[in-house]
């Protein structure tokens, strides 16, 4: 009987999985996610969460299923704009020396 082995991820299964660009795909992940719940929150359908973005509803239904590859970081957070949220950037010294920063999305939940 064969063993399989077992590795530990990190936080971001877009490295874990090798993708380029694995930090950005993250933070879009995180960003897609919270338009979903807003969506979801104010019982929107596809179509009209569209009309407030300005994309079409075929967009929404791709992005919301995970291709939004073809979204900018920045287009992402104009949509979250739009639906009347505040987004605020905050850039401090990372706390281990030696080491990249990195990008935290964490949203408020109000």
């Amino acid at each position: 009987m064969s063993k399989e082995q077992v590795k530990a991820g990190s936080r971001n299964i877009f490295a874990d999985m090798g993708y380029p660009d694995a930090d950005a795909h993250q933070l879009k992940a995180r960003i897609v996610s919270e338009i979903e719940d807003i969506i979801d929150g104010r019982k929107l359908t596809q179509a009209q969460a569209g009309e407030i973005m300005g994309i079409t509803q075929p967009e929404v239904s791709r992005m919301l299923g995970g291709h939004f590859r073809e979204y900018s970081i920045e287009r992402l957070m104009g949509f979250l704009t739009l639906f009347n949220r505040d987004i605020e950037i905050t850039v401090r010294k990372h706390r281990e020396s030696g080491t990249s920063g990195r990008i935290i999305f964490r949203p408020v939940t109000a």
